[in-house]
């Protein structure tokens, strides 16, 4: 096998979880992505927005995500590393070691009334999981307890993979579970979320968990203007979610960060070029839409939630999940 790449040399300067990546031991290579072990001290990270946002913990199996979504908020964490470019988000990827034998450390710091989000800042079932199985590890643990509160947040039908395990933990904890959809069109969700499961696919993952009784929600995130935010859009989304049972479908408008514009932008430029100056407008000088943008896109989906006999639906404490993964987003 020919010899992986190595991070650059250890620098005086690096400290924290930016010398722990630098000393990370290279696992494996394939399609430009490489993944690297991650020796962690703690795997609960607290949310300091707490009150703003329907979890107090979360829980990160891997940093970075090879889903390469071109929208994605979260390559600001690979800059917690060092790590300014926001592709290497995509192809490097930071396997956690031992998360299992921390988390089961680490619980006690949970009160009662506190709630875990896993993966507010990556998708626990991204292709690494298959080999690596951290995210398998931390559902083991909870399996194990009882009375927490948490919720899990994928883009992947490889949750299916645990559905044994995830009705396990749903026995005697307050748990559940949420499947982004971005949108419907195939060919559109290929550009946008390139090496993520096909929407289909994650609708089927929706009717497999809600079939085995596990409380289950839909995100349709982010909403993208021009994109994904028609009638159409959304109203196909709603009804197709409707078709499989009382399934609660939330909405979320585009969050860009600096870090996402990077890679957003030029994306933006390429595909949709006639919609380049506007969003340059609307984000020129932040990363949040106007809240008569969120007002709107609100409007329309209690709409479409009653016209398909969703709007008695809600999230409830029992399914306590992670709606959005951006703690400043405003939820609608």
């Amino acid at each position: 096998m020919a010899s992986l790449p190595l991070l650059p040399a250890l620098e005086p300067r690096l400290i924290g979880i930016a010398r722990m990546a630098a000393q990370g031991e290279s696992l494996r290579e394939g399609h430009n992505v490489e993944y690297f072990t991650l020796p962690v001290r703690s795997l609960l990270n607290r949310c300091e927005t707490k009150g703003r946002m329907p979890f107090s913990w979360t829980i990160n199996p891997y940093r970075g995500c090879e889903f390469g979504c071109k929208y994605c908020y979260a390559r600001y964490t690979h800059e917690f590393m060092e790590m300014r470019d926001g592709i290497a988000f995509e192809q490097q990827i930071y396997v956690k070691q031992h998360a299992a034998d921390l988390l089961r450390q680490e619980l006690r710091q949970v009160k009662f009334d506190e709630s875990i989000a896993i993966g507010s800042a990556t998708d626990p079932y991204q292709p690494a999981e298959r080999r690596y199985e951290i995210t398998r590890g931390i559902l083991e643990v909870f399996a194990a307890r009882q009375n927490f509160s948490l919720g899990i947040i994928s883009k992947s039908n490889l949750i299916l993979r645990d559905l044994d395990l995830l009705k396990a933990v749903a026995e005697h904890n307050h748990f559940g579970v949420t499947i982004t959809i971005t949108t419907l069109n195939v060919d559109l969700a290929r550009i946008l979320e390139p090496r993520a499961p096909r929407p289909d696919m994650r609708l089927e993952a929706v009717r497999q968990l809600h079939k085995a009784g596990l409380r289950v929600s839909v995100n349709c995130a982010p909403v993208l203007p021009g994109i994904t935010d028609s009638v159409r859009e959304l109203e196909s989304l709603v009804r197709a979610v409707a078709e499989i049972g009382p399934i609660r479908v939330n909405v979320i408008p585009l969050y860009l960060r600096p870090c996402s514009a990077v890679v957003f932008m030029p994306f933006l430029e390429r595909e949709f070029p006639e919609l380049a100056a506007n969003y340059r407008e609307r984000y020129g000088h932040t990363a949040y839409l106007p809240k008569s943008y969120g007002k709107r896109i609100s409007e329309l989906m209690e709409k479409l939630r009653k016209k398909y006999g969703l709007e008695g639906v809600r999230r409830g404490r029992e399914a306590r999940v992670p709606i959005t993964t951006e703690t400043q987003l405003t939820l609608f």
